[in-house]
């Protein structure tokens, strides 16, 4: 039986005789190619010579575009200079909120840009013969390179940093440098952020009281230690996504998903990833699954004999439970009692920006270069995620720091955002053009033990959760659960982003969600609809969630003993374990 392109190892060329030649030939592309991608930050120059070409080439033939487009340049031209004499150009953008942007010339520089970004926004969009995917990047492009010139950027230009260098004389520049100087080694060096000196791993974040109760090469599971005097039956599993390490979820005592659920009544284990090592390189993603999810739950399964479990996955952590929860429902394996999706996508067709960067050729560059490496590095990660929101995590940030002289205020998301870990060559060139790339796991394709899993197969009711502002995972896109599985489904939709709008801990100010259940057999409830019905609150979804886990939990028992001696399991270090420290 011929393999489909899903079962084919990502980039490896089946239809070629195998001989020196051959062997010399494709290795030699590939160093090339890992050249190339680390001189690029793992973007594809093919890849985007291919969106220039597409829209140029179309652009150029398209002489009654050109006319439209440069009688609109005339337009706003024209109504940019009677706003000017108007002296009405207020521009809502929270680059030039401060009110020295109001005055002349600068206000004028605002208007100015904005005008720009508007016209730009019509030359990339909408011309006939540009494919969508092409049109998406082209305007992307269009609008980084506007957000480099923006006259916020230059202190020749930037009413604030001017009046603020001229009031102190000059220091904020020069304790901009020092930041910068800093920043650099401390880049050079692999130190950590300056000012994260007081977050500290298992002393002010991830202190949640607990055991290391197994360990294999990949993972450590975490059992923390109960607080009530009896727990709920059915323990918690949390899979976090091995992109980061796993604490967001056991920040500080006070935003801890762990602590708190600890204090809710429920025995709650944890894996913690291992940070793989260019030896690692051909870990996989059934890897992930079989010593990850599958042995965390036969450990549970000797610790908590009998009981069923609450798994709940975070980001690529509920993606790979999702896929675990489809093999295990297909084979008859009934021991999960309730799936949480936190912030995971099981459908990729719609993975806002992100998207952008998953092609062919973009994939083929970077596959190479995590070939030569073994692995990809964090580094080489950041950048695009950077992009995606540059104003606020590149330029802002360098006005702030490096002209304004101010540093922000750390914080334990910060200390834990800049921990950083890295990814398998294998396993990630498999989950971006599995999933990402081909949509294998939504349209029914990919393999588990020989077999294609689907997401019907699941049994347990699902608890998901989207957050508003999520720019790595959509909320519309982690909504599909919805239409993708036959349980009964509850969603959340939170505020926030991907990161803040999970750790959003009761209590915290200026919090709301939407929640609403799609019960099995109902009619389908698009996303936009959904919003509309689903029922406003002020406040933490933690609170929904834990009462939806405490429905479906049996009546409070004294809690297990911490890990199984007698299995096997004798705990093995205190929480947060070891490969939390690994750099």
């Amino acid at each position: 039986m011929s393999k489909t392109k899903s079962e084919i190892a990502p980039s490896v060329p089946t239809d070629r005789p195998t001989s020196e030649l051959h062997t010399f030939a494709w290795t030699l592309d590939r160093m090339i190619h890992s050249n190339i991608a680390r001189r690029t930050g793992g973007l594809s120059p093919i890849a985007l010579g291919q969106v220039w070409w597409d829209w140029a080439a179309h652009l150029a033939a398209s002489p009654g575009r050109q006319m439209e487009l440069a009688v609109s340049a005339g337009k706003k031209a024209a109504a940019l200079a009677r706003d000017v004499t108007k002296g009405d150009l207020a521009v809502d953008d929270v680059r030039y909120r401060d009110p020295a942007w109001r005055a002349w010339p600068f206000n004028v520089l605002a208007a100015a840009h904005k005008t720009q970004e508007d016209w730009w926004s019509e030359v990339t969009t909408g011309l006939p013969g540009v494919s969508a995917a092409h049109e998406r990047v082209a305007t992307f492009a269009a609008r980084q390179l506007l957000d480099m010139a923006a006259p916020a950027n230059s202190i020749l230009t930037n009413p604030e940093v001017q009046r603020e260098t001229f009031r102190e004389g000059g220091q904020n520049l020069v304790r901009g440098m020092q930041h910068l100087r800093e920043d650099v080694l401390h880049t050079a060096t692999g130190q950590r952020p300056a000012g994260m000196e007081d977050f500290v791993v298992g002393k002010t974040l991830a202190t949640t009281p607990g055991k290391v109760v197994f360990r294999n090469h990949l993972i450590e599971l975490i059992q923390y230690a109960p607080t009530t005097a009896k727990v709920r039956p059915e323990p918690i599993l949390i899979v976090p996504a091995w992109i980061m390490k796993y604490y967001v979820l056991d920040l500080s005592p006070a935003n801890s998903l762990i602590g708190w659920l600890v204090g809710q009544g429920f025995t709650v284990f944890c894996i913690s990833w291992r940070n793989p090592d260019p030896e690692d390189r051909d870990l996989g993603m059934n890897d992930y699954r079989e010593q990850g999810v599958m042995a965390a739950l036969d450990v549970i399964g000797k610790i908590v004999p009998g009981a069923k479990v609450h798994a709940t996955g975070y980001c690529l952590g509920g993606t790979l439970l999702s896929i675990a929860a489809a093999a295990m429902g297909r084979d008859g394996d009934d021991r999960l009692a309730s799936l949480g999706l936190l912030a995971a996508q099981v459908d990729f067709t719609e993975v806002g920006e992100l998207g952008l960067f998953i092609n062919d050729s973009q994939l083929a560059l970077l596959e190479d270069m995590m070939w030569r490496q073994g692995v990809l590095k964090a580094e080489q990660m950041s950048g695009t995620f950077q992009m995606l929101k540059s104003n606020d995590l590149i330029w802002s940030r360098m006005v702030r720091e490096y002209m304004l002289g101010k540093r922000g205020e750390p914080n334990d998301l910060m200390a834990w955002n800049a921990d950083t870990t890295r990814m398998p060559y294998r396993m990630h060139s498999e989950y971006l053009r599995k999933l990402y790339l081909n949509n294998d796991l939504a349209e029914g394709r990919l393999v588990v033990q020989g077999r294609a899993v689907a997401l019907t197969d699941i049994k347990a009711p699902v608890f998901a959760v989207g957050a508003e502002r999520d720019h790595v995972a959509p909320w519309k896109s982690v909504y599909k659960i919805q239409r993708l599985s036959d349980v009964d489904v509850t969603f959340a939709l939170t505020g926030g982003g991907h990161n803040g709008g999970i750790v959003s801990e009761p209590g915290h100010p200026h919090r709301h969600f939407r929640i609403h259940t799609s019960r099995h057999g109902e009619a389908y409830v698009g996303a936009d609809h959904w919003a509309e019905v689903a029922e406003p609150h002020d406040g933490s979804w933690w609170t929904a969630w834990g009462a939806w886990l405490a429905e479906r939990s049996g009546t409070p028992v004294p809690p297990p003993a911490m890990g199984a001696a007698k299995a096997g399991l004798k705990p093995l270090c205190d929480a947060p374990g070891d490969y939390v420290h690994q750099e």
